[in-house]
């Protein structure tokens, strides 16, 4: 059997060629061969160690940099909206201020029986609050008995083009951040690749390598033919092992399958019977997978356990949990399946910082929504990068990683890059989350 090494972004060129059976059979009969490929083999395996290691720690590392660069994105799109909405505000009360200024100024002209120029406030072109405000300013004797309204008009004004232009300033620094974040998110996952790739290269060759050095370093066949009864009774294990993953796979899904038919049954029941125009639909209080319309599913059994939106920081365990919840937590059990909410591709499979071990999924339909699946248990990554799944497919298992305080699904749903609160999100649908 012969294989290659390669480290991520190695070329193909400086790849490490794998000694065959061949090659250590040859090597014993001949001492300096045999202590050649004796080193050759060691070396082998500390690369292979070594390679793991490096690519664990680099996608763990990445993966939190794309953790920081979305906190950052989020803080900097709240404050954009925070802004942009006192502005609103603000504007609000210039235009409030600036109409009763005018209310004032029409009275008093009206009892000093000047129309002329009453008509001036209110002509076309003095409908908004600074056509209003420019011309009470031009009115002395106005001023002079509205001045403190005229005043707070003029500051509301003053304080909305502020707080616009802060505004502005924030949407920038945000759309920067997006940006930053998204490269953050790509290095991550190609981080997380290169880590499964190393992972699944070291599994591949470390037992025949290791088998490889004990029958040079041992003057008998025994450890060939050992290692040879070894690979055969493992790959019979193997078999046997993929063939019951997927006949549970398999009667899990049929069991979702039977469950689903029997709750639209008993919907349409409810609903006086297969009236296709619709009838009331009750949304499942639990029940990973329930239907909705528009082809989503609740991603959880579990009960909700923490909202969307501002919370308290619970810290422990050498960290703190954020301040603004960006999705909705549903407990289930450790080891529970997590469901896709919806049909799409698998954008990110990997480790995620404070989010720990983490899926991504976007719907690919023109729309900008992705939904996010957080703290899933180590080993609970079902489904890999670029893969399609469809709704309600299991994509992986309740876990307790990253910064969390039992196991639980965190589930976020994106809207351009953004997260939007999922409960009001998925309610449209008709599911409860």
């Amino acid at each position: 059997m012969t294989g290659t090494i390669m480290a991520p972004g190695v070329p193909a060129a400086f790849a490490v060629t794998y000694p065959s059976w061949d090659d250590v059979q040859a090597a014993k009969n001949d001492e300096s061969a045999k202590a050649g490929q004796i080193t050759e083999i060691e070396g082998l395996i500390t690369t292979l160690n070594n390679n793991v290691a490096t690519t664990q720690q680099a996608a763990q590392d990445a993966g939190s940099a794309y953790f920081d660069a979305q906190q950052a994105f989020a803080l900097a799109s709240s404050k954009a909206d925070t802004l942009q909405s006192q502005a609103d505000q603000q504007a609000q009360a210039a235009t409030d201020a600036a109409k009763k200024a005018g209310e004032v100024a029409a009275q008093l002209y009206r009892n000093g029986g000047d129309d002329t120029t009453l008509q001036l406030f209110f002509s076309d072109s003095a409908k908004s609050a600074d056509d209003i405000l420019s011309e009470l300013g031009q009115a002395d004797m106005l001023l002079e008995q509205n001045k403190a309204i005229y005043d707070a008009a003029v500051l509301a004004r003053n304080n909305a083009q502020s707080l616009t232009n802060q505004a502005e300033v924030q949407r920038a620094e945000r759309d920067r951040l997006q940006i930053e974040a998204q490269e953050k998110f790509a290095a991550a996952q190609e981080a997380a690749q290169a880590a499964q790739a190393a992972l699944e290269e070291q599994q591949a060759n470390l037992a025949t390598l290791q088998a490889q050095l004990a029958a040079l370093k041992d003057n008998t066949t025994k450890v060939v033919a050992a290692y040879e009864e070894g690979v055969r009774v493992a790959e019979e294990e193997r078999i046997a092992r993929e063939k019951a993953a997927e006949e549970e796979r398999q009667r899990a899904a049929e069991e979702e399958r039977q469950r689903r038919e029997q709750e639209q049954q008993n919907n349409n029941n409810n609903s006086g019977g297969g009236d296709s125009g619709g009838g009331d639909y009750t949304p499942p209080s639990s029940g990973g997978g329930g239907n909705g319309s528009g082809g989503w599913v609740r991603p959880s059994n579990g009960v909700e356990t923490s909202d969307y939106g501002p919370r308290y920081s619970q810290c422990g365990n050498g960290y703190c949990a954020s301040s603004f919840h960006e999705g909705v937590d549903l407990a289930s059990g450790c080891g529970s399946y997590i469901y896709a909410a919806h049909s799409g591709t698998v954008a990110y499979s990997g480790y995620n910082g404070g989010y720990g071990n983490y899926i991504r999924i976007s719907n690919d339909d023109g729309t900008g929504i992705a939904t996010g699946y957080g703290h899933i248990q180590y080993g609970g990554l079902l489904v890999s990068y670029g893969q399609w799944v469809n709704a309600g497919d299991v994509i992986a298992l309740e876990g307790n990683t990253g910064n969390s305080f039992g196991c639980h699904v965190h589930y976020e749903v994106y809207i351009n890059g953004s997260t939007t609160n999922p409960t009001p999100f998925m309610a449209q649908f008709g599911i409860d989350v």
